[in-house]
């Protein structure tokens, strides 16, 4: 689960990290109330930020500097319902339905600190680079050595050893290292407590007196870590999320939108991945990434298929079952059910092996329905491919 910025700042100010004074607004006159405020509080200028769920807002004029009330307040009156564009929202852009107004601040170096779970070492790592305000993976292309890392002991948390050679290394000065220290350990005891899955700081400024402040922030969440934080998934903004992918979500079907035209319904992880492949390599290009586990039954079945269809790209359909928990004849059930209820058009490609397989192929034998059922994964693949090219 994602949160935006402004709620990542709250939830760092607990843990002690230091945040630029500031407030969300939904409105206009929202936005004004907030840069009266930073203004009356000796601020000379202030920055207004758009909240969506993507990176790269600056580039896409979703990040503004103001010099006055009245400056700040057409600036958010500009971003707030505009379509915020940045190379990850893809061309469609997002609808900006928030701005963070804040402070700006005297900062002498923009820096990196992230903390993410290196899954070969199953150990969080933090990373920190003099490099910031540039994206972490153009840093790691092109000059790796650049980003410096702290491996974590889940028992022992981040030490103070280590955060004092993180900012040795960062080339702060001594005057930062007291404060430094605690806004790194501050950092790694939000990520361990929260259950982050990533915590980023791009970036993090250092002023001339010592001080630090997570200028931005991410933090991405365990969703399998949610039912202990209700506070942390009350944060979860809806909106800012696919409405299939939401709608998958509510029957625990494991669904990612992609961008092709061939909708797949799989069941395990493992299949998906190489059903999509086969895709690829008879062709075609996968619609979605869609996991109906291996214990769904027949609702959920038909749930899936509606989200399948939900997605106006999708041509054709592929269905490839491995039948173990998740019996044959249930998902044969679950097809013959859905297609009937939506009464779909579009052509279904079948590909079943496993438990009860013959009495699945049986039921969608005698649906009378017009299923295409295929011997191998490359039969299913290249007849479904064929089959939504010629839509």
């Amino acid at each position: 689960m994602k949160i935006h910025e402004y709620q990542a700042k709250a939830l760092l100010r607990k843990y002690g990290v230091a945040v630029p004074r500031g407030e969300m607004a939904e409105t206009r006159e929202q936005a004004e109330a907030v840069a009266k405020s930073l203004f009356a509080a000796a601020v000379n200028r202030v920055v207004v930020k758009a909240q969506i769920h993507a990176g790269g807002r600056g580039k896409g004029g979703g990040v503004k500097v103001a010099q006055s009330v009245e400056e700040a307040t057409a600036i958010a009156g500009k971003i707030l319902g505009m379509t915020l564009v940045t190379h990850q929202t893809g061309p469609e852009g997002r609808l900006v339905r928030r701005v963070l107004i804040e402070e700006t601040l005297p900062i002498e170096k923009e820096l990196y600190a992230g903390i993410v779970i290196d899954r070969g070492e199953a150990k969080p790592v933090f990373m920190a680079s003099a490099a910031g305000g540039m994206e972490i993976e153009q840093i790691a292309a092109e000059n790796p050595a650049a980003i410096f890392k702290e491996y974590v002991e889940p028992g022992m948390g981040l030490e103070a050893f280590q955060a004092r050679k993180l900012v040795f290394q960062l080339g702060l000065g001594s005057q930062h290292l007291p404060e430094a220290v605690r806004f790194m350990t501050g950092l790694y005891r939000a990520f361990r407590e929260t259950d982050a899955s990533l915590l980023e700081i791009n970036p993090f400024g250092s002023c001339p007196d010592g001080r630090l402040f997570a200028l931005d922030a991410k933090i991405n969440f365990d969703d399998n870590a949610l039912f202990r934080h209700p506070e942390i998934r009350e944060m979860r903004d809806l909106a800012e999320e696919d409405p299939l992918e939401v709608e998958a979500s509510k029957y625990n079907l494991n669904y990612i939108r992609l961008e092709g035209n061939v909708g797949c319904m799989v069941n395990g992880a493992g299949l998906a991945m190489a059903t999509m492949d086969i895709i690829k390599h008879a062709g075609g290009m996968p619609a979605n990434f869609l996991d109906v586990g291996g214990g769904a039954n027949a609702e959920q079945v038909t749930h899936a298929f509606a989200i399948l269809l939900g997605d106006k790209h999708v041509k054709a359909v592929l269905i490839n079952i491995f039948g173990g928990i998740l019996r044959v004849d249930t998902l044969a059930r679950g097809v013959v059910e859905a297609s009937r209820k939506t009464n779909i058009q579009l052509p279904i490609v079948l590909r079943l092996e496993g438990t009860n397989v013959a009495a699945g192929r049986e039921i969608l034998r005698d649906s009378g329905l017009n299923l295409i059922v295929a011997d191998t994964m490359q039969d299913a693949a290249e007849k479904v491919v064929a089959a939504a090219g010629s839509r």
